[in-house]
């Protein structure tokens, strides 16, 4: 079984070293968790029984257990209700355009957070794109001597002997990730660098961090939720890259280095068949721009 997981969290690594080399913006948008809120646009597309279909291979409760987790208590960690709460903190996700823009975001977002925890492969039971949320940690820690430590970003320097390696639906990695993070949920950025397994021990905070990482600016590049809602605009440098509205500028936004452009990677087929997959069970169209091989990455 562990040799066919194989080319699951290869890319949640690579993903957050491109990430690594963006310039810092402490001028950006400040995103916070928004307690108050009671409501949001999810529970108009998914609810629990969906959610189980859909994810039939979630972390802890597959037929096909991770070995990581063998001898522990088995729990549904990544359930509907904590991704529900979660979605309730930001609500600004899924909350922009009609019902078919937020079909597509749901979409978009839904293909992202599966291929980034995907424990399939071609022949896998049920067929690959029924095990996103496989993995809640990235493959190969604690095991690995790479910490995700990058002592550059003075605001958020990491704490001796911790490791910022990808954790959640998103796979958040790096310092300064989980210090701005632990500052939009917990008003403390000291609360996840000094103890970042948290993210792994609560539901709702693993799920409200990668819509944050969602639904948050990354300078120089908009936000994954700006880009499927119609509210970013791509300024002529974008124009002339490739890059406009659409999911193949997400796929630019999280691992355009690597994933787009002529020389992108073929597991990037993944990627897009996830979306395609969910687009399909939503209902919806997967709108302009869906692919970017023909796009230059963010800063070119």
């Amino acid at each position: 079984m562990r040799k066919k997981i194989c080319f699951t969290l290869f890319f949640c690594s690579l993903f957050f070293l491109q990430a690594a080399a963006q310039i810092y913006n402490e001028l950006d948008d400040v995103i916070v968790a928004n307690r108050s809120n009671k409501k949001t646009n999810l529970t108009k597309f998914l609810d629990a029984k969906k959610w189980n279909n859909l994810f039939p291979n979630r972390f802890h409760i597959s037929k096909y257990p991770d070995s990581n987790f063998a001898n522990t208590p088995k729990k549904d960690f990544y359930s509907f209700d904590a991704f529900v709460k979660a979605a309730k903190l930001f609500p600004i996700f899924l909350g922009d355009g009609n019902e078919a823009t937020q079909r597509r975001e749901l979409a978009a977002f839904l293909a992202n957070i599966s291929h980034e925890t995907n424990g399939g492969w071609d022949e896998a039971p049920g067929g690959i794109y029924r095990w996103g949320l496989y993995f809640v940690k990235e493959n190969g820690y604690p095991n690995s001597k790479f910490k995700y430590a990058d002592t550059s970003k003075k605001k958020w320097m990491p704490v001796l002997g911790k490791s910022y390696h990808g954790r959640g639906p998103m796979q958040l990695s790096w310092n300064y990730n989980y210090g701005q993070f632990s500052e939009a949920y917990f008003g403390d950025k000291n609360v996840l660098l000094n103890n970042p397994d948290l993210l792994t021990n609560d539901a709702v905070l693993c799920f409200a961090s990668a819509i944050w990482f969602w639904v948050r600016d990354q300078y120089p590049k908009p936000s994954c939720h700006d880009i499927m809602a119609g509210q970013w605009e791509p300024s002529p440098k974008d124009i002339a890259g490739g890059r406009g509205l659409g999911f193949g500028t997400v796929v630019n936004v999280i691992n355009g280095g690597l994933e787009c452009g002529e020389n992108h990677s073929e597991k990037t087929k993944y990627r897009y068949g996830f979306y395609q997959y969910f687009c399909n069970f939503l209902k919806i169209d997967q709108g302009p721009n869906a692919e970017c091989s023909s796009q230059k990455p963010f800063g070119y």
